[in-house]
This record gives C-alpha cells, structure tokens and sequence, in this order.
C-alpha cells in the first residue's frame, strides 16, 4: 500500500467512516472518493499527500468550510460538487498555478468571488453553480487565458458591467443565468463562445446586434428578463445557432419573414409570453433541417474539450403539467414554441414539414382558420398545443398517423365535427383537451355523431414507472453536467491527461501564454 498512487473508488455504494486520526502511508497523486457518502468536514488526512494533484469528493455529505490547507496544496483538479459545504473562499485558493478544474457547484458557499481569482491563470473548468455567492464577479477574471467553461447560474451575482473577454479568449461555454444582474445585455465575449445562457436575471433594453460577431454560437438563452424591442432578423447570420430561447420578455412587432433563412442547424426556438403579433411567416421551411431531421446524436461544444462533456440533461419543462414529452435523450428534441403572443392569421401549412418536431405550441394566440392537414406529417411530435386560439372546422383525419403523439390540446377553439380514430388518436380521451369548442363529437369525450354508436375509447395498458413519470415544466433549457463528466475528468486526470484541444490559431495561444 505504500506504494499506492491513485485510489478510484466513487461509484461503488461503498460508505467512507471519515476516521479520525486516520494516517495513511501511502502518498497519493490522484483520490477519488465520489458518492462514497463521506460526512463531516472534509477529511484532514488528505493534507498529509504533498504530492496530490486531482481530489474529487463530489456527492457526497460534507460540511463546514473550505478548508486553507487544501487551499494552499497546489492541486490540479478540485471537484466538490453536490455536498453542503459552506463559508466563502479564500484568496489563496486563486494563487495556484497548478489549478485547472475546480468544481464547488450545489453547495452552500457564499459570500464574493476573491478579487485575485484571475491570478489562477491556468483554470481551464470553473463550476460554481447553484450556491450562494454574491457581489459583482471580479473583472481579474478575464485574466484566466487558458479559460474554456465558466458557470456561475443559480447564485446571487449582481452588477451592469460584466468582465469583459477578449475576443481571441478561448472561453467557449458561458452560463450566468439565475442572477442579478442587470443593464443592458452583454456581449463582451469570445468569438470562441459555443453556449451562452443568461436568463433569469434583470438585464434589459433590445437585442445588440453585436451578438452576430459570436460565429460559432450554438445556444443562446435569454429567457425570463425584462427585454424589449423587436425580434431581430439579424439571428440569421448566426448560422450555428441550434437553440433560441427568448420566452418571457416583452419583445414586441413581427416575426421577420427571413429570419429563419440561414438557420439551418436550429431545433429549439421559443419565444413564448412575449408581444409579438402578426401573421406567422408562411416561408420555405426546408432551410430548417434542425426541425425536419432530428439528429440521432450530439457533437458541438464537446468538440472544444478532450473531456467528453455530456448534454445528458437537457432540461425541458413545459407548462407546469405533463406534456407527453419523454424524457429519454432529450438533447436532440426539436421545440418550437410560440404561445402565449399575439399572433393572428391562419396557421402556415408549411410548419407541417417539420417531421422532426418533438413539441409544438401555439396556443394562446389570436389564430383563425383551419387546422393544417399536413400536420399529421409531423411523424415526430409527441406534444401539440393548440389551445385558445380562434380555430374553426374539424379536427383532421391525418392525426390518426402521428404515432409518437402523447399529448393532444385543443380545447377553447371553435371546432367542430367528428374527432379522428385511429392510431394514437384512440388514447386521446381527455375530455378538458376538447373543451370549449363549437360541436366536437366522438369516442374519445363520450359525445355521440350522427354516424356512430357510443363506446369507451379504446385505453392502452402500459407498464408504469414512477422513475419515468419526471414531467418537467418547459422553463428552461439547461445543459446539466452527470457523473459521467466528473468521472471522466477524474479518469483524465488519472492518466495524466486533461488538455482543451488546439483551437484554431495555435500562434495566437503562444502569444498569449507568453503573456502570463
């Protein structure tokens, strides 16, 4: 045992006794105790591995503070996430040279960020979501060069003026939502930014066009602020976009005719509870491949890391009810959702092309006419909303192909006539998704036609897992990091081996190296 270098043992259900005055022989390089349900405060033992370079002692049940001695131990990787550890951190920390993962998130820490955190120059992964931080983050922090993935959601951050990065920055995944800050959005990031998401705070004032400079963008969240202004047509020249979310502001005007012209990558777009009106643009819709072809899997942002960083959570919450939506590889679901606005006219038959639509949700709006046909080409959609809109005729017989379909809600329209059987159809028997409308009839509400005997519906038996009952309420996309990501971080770290790839201009991170 003397010679042990790296003791793994997370993920196996076993219980760590945390013994006092435990004083081991061997000198650690790597220690990895996750899930291993260790309590009390963080072990004292481990001061004594002068050698230690990674430590992960993610969930599990420790308390009190972070301690100064780990502080001051110079370790590469620090992974601390999901325990109850509480108190702020102290400046020390940040006069690593050494330290490139630190990983605090979903604990109780508080207080401000050190104003020296920038002088922690080689941090690559800096995770301190869901805590309870505070104060303005130190601008010191655009200082960290070698920077790849920031997250501060879920804290108390508040300020105008974010840090400012420098466009050549190699920061590519940025995530300050659920804070306080305010003013107007920023747009001082790297060219190098794959994911940003900033909702959930008090920022204000239109759109900047200045995010067009952001080329490589994929995910842009600026969901639940107090945005006004129109929607610009100017997100067509991000032709990486994939996922746009803009729900719950006040944008206002029209929905631009060629703002989807480009966005051939885009699969997520809700800008649902705003004030947009007008007639929804009845455009080609082949240029959304995003929406016809649902990919089978995930590359992007991964692309930047050598540490496969998974979107195991993709967080879809829809309307405070269950929505139909499975919950099984939501990262590649296609979204569109418009409710909630002003919007009037007939409803393009040409949204129909979009076979790889898993959720559809117009409701709430001023819509006239009938019910497209072609939306029984929606081969994919598992949930379609409908509701409180203006709608006349009948419901189409080409519902009875839409095998995925879940969730059906077409109440508070002014329909009429006969509700289709067949398919998924048949299990469409609840009768408050039909309400409020002209003279539906059929099975599925108990309603005898003039062409028909009544019947129960048909009622499809399925097995039932609680575990797969987590309906979740559309609020928010979100790209949670599992165990998967910390165990590859550890194993990475293991082998030695936890470097970004190169990023384009390798003279450019020379330069900047030299820098520091």
């Amino acid at each position: 045992m003397e010679s042990l270098k790296n003791l793994h043992l997370g993920k196996n259900n076993l219980t760590w006794n945390g013994a006092k005055g435990l004083e081991p022989k061997f000198q650690l390089s790597k220690l990895s105790l996750s899930s291993c349900r260790v309590e009390g405060e963080i072990p004292s033992w481990i001061s004594k591995q002068k050698g230690l370079d990674f430590l992960d002692l993610s969930e599990n049940k420790l308390e009190g503070e972070f301690p100064l001695w780990l502080a001051e131990m110079e370790v590469g990787g620090i992974i601390l996430s999901d325990n109850k550890l509480s108190g702020s951190l102290s400046p020390r920390l940040f006069e690593s040279r050494n330290l490139s993962v630190l990983a605090l998130s979903r604990n109780n820490f508080s207080g401000e960020l050190p104003e020296n955190i920038g002088e922690a120059s080689a941090i690559m992964i800096l995770m301190l979501a869901s805590n309870q931080f505070s104060g303005e983050v130190p601008k010191s922090i655009t200082n960290i060069y070698r920077l790849l993935l920031l997250d501060l959601s879920k804290n108390r951050f508040s300020g105008s003026n974010l840090p400012a990065f420098d466009d050549d920055a190699l920061l590519a995944y940025v995530d300050i939502s659920s804070n306080e800050f305010s003013g107007e959005i920023p747009t001082t990031f790297s060219q190098e930014t794959r994911i940003l998401a900033m909702g959930n705070n008090n920022f204000s004032g239109s759109i900047p066009k200045n995010l067009t400079k952001l080329t490589l963008l994929e995910h842009l969240e600026l969901n639940d602020n107090n945005i006004t202004g129109e929607l610009p047509s100017f997100f067509s020249q991000i032709s990486t976009l994939e996922i746009l979310i803009l729900r719950n502001n006040s944008i206002h005007g029209l929905i631009p005719h060629d703002m989807f012209n480009n966005l051939s990558s885009l699969r997520i777009l809700d800008v649902s509870n705003n004030k947009l009106v007008g007639t929804i643009p009845n455009q080609d819709t082949k240029n959304l491949l995003g929406m016809i072809n649902t990919p089978k899997t995930l590359s992007s942002i991964r692309d930047v890391f050598t540490i496969p960083i998974e979107y195991n959570d993709l967080i879809v919450n829809w309307k405070s009810s269950k929505q139909g939506i499975s919950h099984n590889s939501l990262g590649i679901y296609s979204l569109l959702d418009m409710s909630r606005n002003m919007l009037f006219g007939e409803i393009p038959s040409s949204l129909g092309e979009l076979k790889g639509l898993k959720l559809l949700n117009m409701s709430h709006n001023r819509l006239t006419g009938k019910i497209p046909s072609s939306f029984g080409d929606l081969e994919s959609v598992e949930s379609l909303d409908l509701s409180h809109n203006r709608l006349t005729g009948s419901i189409p017989p080409t519902f009875s192909k839409l095998l995925e379909l879940s969730t059906l809600v077409l109440s508070n329209n002014l329909l009429s006539g006969k509700i289709p059987l067949g398919g998924q159809m048949d299990t469409m028997a609840d009768a408050a998704s039909y309400a409020n409308n002209s003279g539906l009839c059929g099975m599925q509400i108990h309603v005898l036609c003039s062409d028909q005997k009544l019947s129960p519906p048909r009622v499809v038996e399925e097995e039932h897992d609680e575990s797969d009952d987590e309906w979740f309420r559309w609020e928010g996309v979100g790209f949670g990091y599992s165990a998967g990501f910390f165990i590859t971080v550890g194993i990475l770290y293991f082998s030695g081996y936890v470097v970004p790839k190169k990023v384009n201009n390798t003279q450019r991170r020379r330069r900047r190296t030299s820098q520091h």
